[in-house]
């Protein structure tokens, strides 16, 4: 460093920075827990023993339950449109811990007297997970009558709760803590850079000196939200034996973890979220702080996490120039789905696993969605999975 007096500021000739011994140290730790086995047998034995790892590392251990059933507190009815079922739309809340609440909208289809019950293993009854920049469950939901939504929409194709009920399933919409009527003190505000953000930050700092993360809360409701439609399908006749749960971005990450741990989740589609650690975390160290758990990369990648869904359906989606995916580019992506299509491999379910590869950037393709078989009235045959 040479004098420069007088000027603003100090120039340095060199920065002595930290990323480059943090790589070297994921290499030396990272992934410790990683499968090893070579059966299926031996593959449940170590979901078992990873899901009790992942359950401490998010602190799922340390959240409260509490009992109650959700309030309806305002509906809406929405006409059917061209291709599209009629809904029921309610705003409803449910307690997930102790003075925990969850809003979440949830669509109801107007089925006609001939509907088909959805066949094989097809969910009737979806989790459509919000990620960030889209207001929570505002943009998922499809409320493109306020504009900053609609510029959310435009942007990501962020409606897929709303698709996904037009097609005939029971779609809940929830916001996740931090988003939408979530956000903690310093994210409230109707101005649009608040009304679009999140308290993510706020949450993990306030957190983690409880032995919690923000991901594992966004498990915890996710979970809680799933027991509420279980036991209100029970009561409506819906069909609970199995859930699907679908989320673009942020909302893949919660998706990919609520599939991961819970068995009622049987047909998952993530979407812009499945990449290694390393590249898209580490070194791209700015993403939001709902992504960071303390130890978790010293045990497991995201393609291990994904293979406890297996043998489940999982549907993937990827987007070539997604700049999530890291500086290595869709190579991020693929290592990890080889680990996930050997889990798959293990149960002989290899066609029950879909990669799907779109081009362009950070955004969620919603034709993926045509790979569900939909539920239709007026006695049309269901839609089949290709």
């Amino acid at each position: 460093m040479s004098d420069q007096t007088g000027q603003d500021t100090i120039h340095y000739d060199r920065y002595y920075g930290s990323l480059a011994a943090m790589r070297a140290r994921f290499d030396r730790r990272a992934r410790r827990d990683a499968f090893s086995g070579g059966t299926a047998e031996e593959f449940e034995i170590w979901r078992e023993r990873s899901r009790a790892t992942l359950t401490s590392l998010l602190g799922l251990d340390r959240m409260e339950r509490c009992g109650g059933d959700a309030v309806v507190d305002g509906e809406v009815y929405l006409p059917a449109e061209e291709g599209g079922l009629a809904l029921r739309r309610e705003h409803c809340i449910l307690q997930t811990e102790p003075g925990i609440y969850m809003p979440f909208y949830l669509f109801i289809p107007e089925y006609g007297e001939n509907t088909p019950d959805p066949a094989g293993d097809t969910p009737q009854i979806f989790l459509a997970l919000p990620g960030h920049q889209g207001a929570g469950k505002e943009s998922v939901a499809g409320r493109g009558e306020f504009p900053a939504v609609a510029a959310a929409i435009d942007r990501f194709q962020y409606d897929y709760g709303l698709r996904l009920a037009r097609m005939g399933f029971v779609t809940a919409c929830p916001d996740c803590r931090g988003f939408g009527e979530r956000r903690d003190e310093a994210a409230q505000g109707d101005e649009r850079e608040k009304f679009l953000s999140c308290s993510c930050f706020h949450l993990s700092h306030m957190a983690e000196g409880l032995g919690q993360t923000v991901c594992g809360m966004l498990v915890w409701d996710a979970m809680r939200l799933i027991d509420h439609l279980t036991e209100r399908g029970s009561r409506e006749g819906w069909r609970t034996g199995c859930i699907g749960c679908v989320g673009f971005s942020g909302g893949g990450m919660q998706t990919l973890w609520t599939s991961a741990l819970d068995d009622r989740v049987t047909y998952t589609l993530i979407s812009g979220y499945l990449y290694g650690y390393r590249d898209s975390l580490l070194t791209l160290n700015g993403n939001c702080s709902c992504n960071y758990i303390p130890h978790l990369w010293e045990h497991f990648d995201m393609g291990d996490i994904a293979s406890l869904i297996a043998p489940g359906t999982l549907l993937v989606q990827s987007c070539r120039e997604d700049h999530l995916n890291g500086p290595r580019g869709l190579d991020n992506v693929t290592e990890q789905m080889v680990t996930v299509r050997a889990a798959y491999r293990l149960f002989g379910a290899e066609d029950a696993l879909f990669h799907d590869v779109c081009p362009g950037g950070h955004c969620f393709h919603p034709e993926i969605l045509d790979r569900i078989p939909r539920i239709v009235h007026n006695g049309r045959d269901v839609k089949r999975c290709s």
